[in-house]
Parts: structure tokens; C-alpha cells; sequence
């Protein structure tokens, strides 16, 4: 098993999976300023399914008191330091694409995704021909209390798991047109923000956009994880990675909109489903930026990917967490925490929405392949 999910980009890219990242050093600064927005209104009504994002200076990152990963809330070293970042107004979706719309572009190009994809021999020479077979990673819970250092014993690489059957070929999205498309690889993600019409968000703009006007928060709602009792995101409740004992009320990815949204009306900005965003991955990239001074205007990520953990494997930034992450394993549904993830590997908890530039900066794109 573990041989066909190494052909999908090592199975061990479960990395956006939520794995404390270290690497980085001790952040510079634990200091947050208050979040500026652009004053300029959204030049002409949103498109449908999005929402106006105005743009603006806010400070980028979360503190992890030199602590990183053994924190708890749990934050990452990788997210420091907290950096002045400036970004345009956009648009953004105004929750993760569904699998009705994901269904809808399929058709639409007859598009196949990565996971749907036999792998070769020309591709994987070495590989038996047994393990050439078409699928993905898929989340299973163990049926007793494990050592938490070791994420093969709750992922594997599954024969037929795809956007249309999540978990493997018993399950289908049946029922689950609003539930947030699954199991999409990076450049499944890029074909259908194409095809929309749209990009995918840099790093800088999704952290933004989930801070909703806030500064400096430990969440996307601000900083008490349940306000008033209240559940504000999908996430892990009970022993990880045993059972999730439902206290939100999912186990696994919810429906679009089963939470409140933030303060710029966008939904699941922390938790249910990881999403991917633009930026080449490096843990070092904060801490570039932020020796370099002055203000990042824009920020498109680094030039290049590098993960120490994986140095051989081009990784993109994910973000907001999914409905896996728990305070035992990992609490990436803080804000400015980051993902990463492998480019040609999907999950059943990694998915992704699209932004749109305004006219004015529809010449800025992303950074190129």
C-alpha cells in the first residue's frame, strides 16, 4: 500500500495533515498591530457565491512564544515572525467549491483528476505493476489508543478513493452536493479556478480574508474557542485519532455553512477541510520577509519549494485546518497557522475555494509554476 501512495508523492506529505513543523526557529516578534483596510469600496457587485475582501495592512503570522509545536493552543514554528503585510481587495469564494460546482466543471471539461489517474510505467519504473493502480489518501480511525508520532497508523494510500468516492469505491458523495469537494490535488485545484474564471489565494490573502477585520486573535471569531458554549468550527473532539466524539455535531467534513461565518462573511475558514493556496512551501519564508523590513506588499510566496522534512517533494502552502485537527495532535485551526501538502496529493479532509482580483489588479497574478 504504502509503495502506491509514494507514487502519488509520498504518503508521508500527510503533512498538511496537520504534523507539528519545526524547522523555522524561534520567531523575532510576537507583536501584533491593528488590522488597516483599504478604504476603497468593491468596485462593482460581487460575483455570485463571493464575497467582497477590501484589502488592506494587517500583521501576518501567529505567536508561538518560542514554543512552536509543544504549545497548547498548539501553533507552529513555521508561522513566525509576525510580519506587516499589505494585499489589494478581491474577491473570494464565499465557502470552500462544492461538490456540485466541482461536478458541474468536470462535466463541463471532461476532466479527469489526478487521484482518477492510473500511474504509468514510463512515470514509476521501479514500481510493481500490482501498485500502478489509481486513488489516494484517506483518513481511517484506530480501533485503540496509538502513539501520536507516527501518522501511518491512521492514513493509507486507498485503491479508487477519489473526488466522487472520498473514503475508497464503497463510499460516494450521494446526498452531498453543499459538502466541500475532497481528495483534489493542486493541480486539480488550478484547472477548475481556471475554468471559473478565478486563481487560487495566495497565503496573504486567505490569511486576510479568515482574520475577517480582527488583529491579532488566536481565532477566526476572536479568542475564546467556544463563545458562550457555542461551536464555531468543525473540528476533532474526543481521543485522536480513536473516535471524534461528535460534540460538534460531524464527524468528518460538514455541509458549506453548518458554522457561523467570520467577520467578512466567509464560512469554514478554520477547520472542516484543509485549503490550498498558491504559495510555494518553506518554513524559512516569514522569516525572509521579515528580514527584509518594511512592509511585504503582495506577497506571492517564495520563488521555489523546500521542505527539510521532504526535500524532494515541491509542496504548496495549506491553510485553515480541517475537521482532523484537535488539541491533542494539532490545533491548525488558529489563525495564521500554516499546512503544506505534496502537489499531486488530494486527502478526504483537503480541498480548497478561489479568488477573484479586482480589474484594477487583474495584472498581478501568482506566482508561476
Amino acid at each position: 500500500m504504502l509503495a502506491s501512495a509514494n507514487m502519488r508523492g509520498s504518503v508521508a506529505v500527510f503533512l498538511c495533515l496537520c504534523v507539528a513543523i519545526a524547522h523555522a526557529g524561534t520567531p523575532e516578534s510576537s507583536t501584533f498591530a491593528p488590522t488597516i483596510p483599504n478604504k476603497t469600496p468593491a468596485p462593482r457587485p460581487a460575483p455570485e457565491g463571493m464575497v467582497w475582501i477590501p484589502g488592506g495592512e494587517f500583521s501576518m503570522g501567529a505567536a508561538v512564544n518560542g514554543e512552536g509545536s509543544h504549545e497548547m493552543p498548539m501553533a507552529s514554528n513555521d508561522s513566525g515572525p509576525i510580519h506587516r503585510v499589505h494585499v489589494d481587495g478581491f474577491w473570494m469564494d464565499a465557502t470552500a467549491v462544492t461538490n456540485e460546482q466541482f461536478e458541474k466543471f468536470v462535466k463541463a471539461r471532461g476532466y479527469v483528476t489526478i487521484a482518477e489517474r492510473t500511474p504509468t510505467k514510463e512515470e514509476f519504473p521501479t514500481a510493481p505493476a500490482e501498485n500502478l493502480v489509481a486513488g489516494s489518501v484517506v483518513f481511517a480511525p484506530t480501533d485503540h489508543e496509538v502513539a501520536l508520532n507516527d501518522h501511518y497508523q491512521w492514513w493509507s494510500y486507498v485503491k479508487g478513493a477519489n473526488w466522487r468516492h472520498p473514503l475508497g469505491p464503497q463510499s460516494d458523495i450521494k446526498g452531498k452536493e453543499k459538502y466541500p469537494v475532497v481528495q483534489i490535488a493542486y493541480p486539480d485545484a488550478e484547472a477548475y479556478a481556471k475554468w471559473a474564471g478565478k486563481r487560487l489565494p495566495t497565503e496573504a490573502e486567505f490569511e486576510f480574508a479568515a482574520r475577517g477585520g480582527l488583529s491579532g486573535k488566536t481565532y477566526v471569531w476572536g479568542d475564546e474557542f467556544r463563545p458562550g458554549g457555542k461551536w464555531m468550527a468543525n473540528t476533532w473532539q474526543g481521543k485522536f485519532p480513536v473516535k471524534d466524539a461528535l460534540a460538534d455535531g460531524y464527524a468528518g467534513v460538514s455541509p458549506a455553512k453548518s458554522f457561523p461565518p467570520n467577520g467578512y462573511g466567509l464560512y469554514d475558514m478554520a477547520g472542516n477541510v484543509w485549503e490550498w493556496c498558491s504559495d510555494w512551501y518553506r518554513p524559512d519564508y516569514y522569516k525572509t520577509l521579515a528580514d527584509k523590513g518594511g512592509l511585504a506588499n503582495n506577497p506571492l510566496g517564495p520563488d521555489s519549494p523546500f521542505d527539510p522534512a521532504e526535500p524532494n517533494e515541491k509542496k504548496r502552502v495549506h491553510r485553515g485546518g480541517s475537521f482532523l485537527c484537535n488539541d491533542q495532535y494539532c490545533s491548525r485551526y488558529i489563525v495564521g497557522t500554516r499546512g503544506k501538502g505534496e502537489v499531486n496529493t488530494g486527502t478526504n479532509h483537503l480541498g480548497f475555494r478561489c479568488v477573484k482580483s479586482s480589474e484594477s489588479n487583474e495584472k498581478r497574478t501568482v506566482q508561476a509554476e
